[in-house]
């Protein structure tokens, strides 16, 4: 699948504690089904593994939804759709997902981690890591071409019908989580902020309020007039989609559409929320930051 290549493993720079060590299915008891079906052709069941001190589920059928509401008295009535990364074969769920939705709660944002359904990988970890390092192989010996939208959105219908259904409930349930409707926004890593675009450009109903992609390709989109403001954070030394141009920002500029975006000196792919000596990790207070100046932090009427 061309996406798993084009938005490869999220993995951080430092390799302490890379291999990947099996653990059981945590429980997930405030996990909401969204309803988008089981993901055919996958007979393995979903498998977690614990690797740079952090948890990746992969095989996942079954996509879910988990609420992290902020305390009553600090609610803003903005929330965030939050899609870890992990090349759509695995995802980055404590790192790119209920860290950084515990941080947003922090600041007032309901949060929700959406679990994305996966391209099928094999079931035992030996062949796991076997069929991930044979992929990194091909990506390092024959560089494909940068992904187009049109090739990325018929490859993606099952993580975009996934992604429209987070804010479709979302919606649903606006009241009973003291969400504005209209202040729901989306933020991806690597792999999620793929997703994270192809919902903004071409997930129909989602419409999302703001989206932030953080080291995720650069490459030029066709950006439509109602597009949402976009923020977007990177390393320069990412060794999958630094040096490639910065396309994306100046498609977004050209559409007279709002677009921030650092460009850090270091921080390698997949720095998340892990701390670091990097300025890399200023990218969620400035994230923060940017949803305050376009309003998002102020209690909604």
């Amino acid at each position: 699948m061309m996406v798993g290549l084009a938005c490869s493993i999220a993995t951080p720079a430092h390799a302490q504690n890379d291999k990947m060590v099996p653990v059981a299915v945590p429980d997930q008891p405030n996990a909401i089904v969204l309803g988008t079906g089981k993901l055919p052709g996958n007979a393995a069941p979903e498998s977690w593994h614990r690797q740079y001190e952090k948890l990746f589920a992969r095989n996942v059928t079954v996509a879910t939804l988990t609420p992290f509401l902020p305390d009553p008295a600090k609610a803003n009535g903005t929330a965030v759709v939050v899609a870890p990364g992990g090349g759509f074969r695995t995802l980055s769920m404590e790192n790119e997902g209920w860290d950084v939705a515990r941080a947003l709660a922090d600041r007032g944002v309901a949060a929700f981690v959406l679990k994305y359904r996966l391209v099928p990988t094999p079931e035992s970890m030996p062949a796991f890591e076997k069929s991930m390092a044979e992929m990194f192989a091909g990506v390092a010996s024959a560089p494909r071409p940068p992904m187009t939208m049109e090739s990325a959105v018929p490859q993606l219908a099952p993580q975009i019908a996934d992604s429209r259904a987070a804010f479709a409930l979302i919606r649903k349930r606006a009241g009973e989580w003291h969400v504005n409707p209209d202040r729901i926004g989306m933020v991806g890593f690597s792999a999620g902020a793929m997703l994270t675009l192809v919902t903004a450009l071409a997930g129909e109903d989602a419409k999302p309020a703001f989206i932030g992609t953080i080291y995720g390709p650069l490459a030029a989109v066709k950006v439509p007039a109602d597009a949402p403001p976009i923020f977007v954070a990177l390393a320069a030394d990412d060794p999958l989609f630094a040096g490639k141009g910065m396309d994306l920002i100046e498609s977004w500029t050209a559409a007279k559409r709002p677009a921030e975006f650092h460009l850090y000196e270091q921080g390698g792919h997949g720095f998340g929320m892990y701390p670091k000596e990097t300025t890399s990790t200023g990218w969620f207070d400035a994230f923060v930051k940017w949803m305050g100046m376009h309003g998002m932090l102020k209690p909604a009427q």
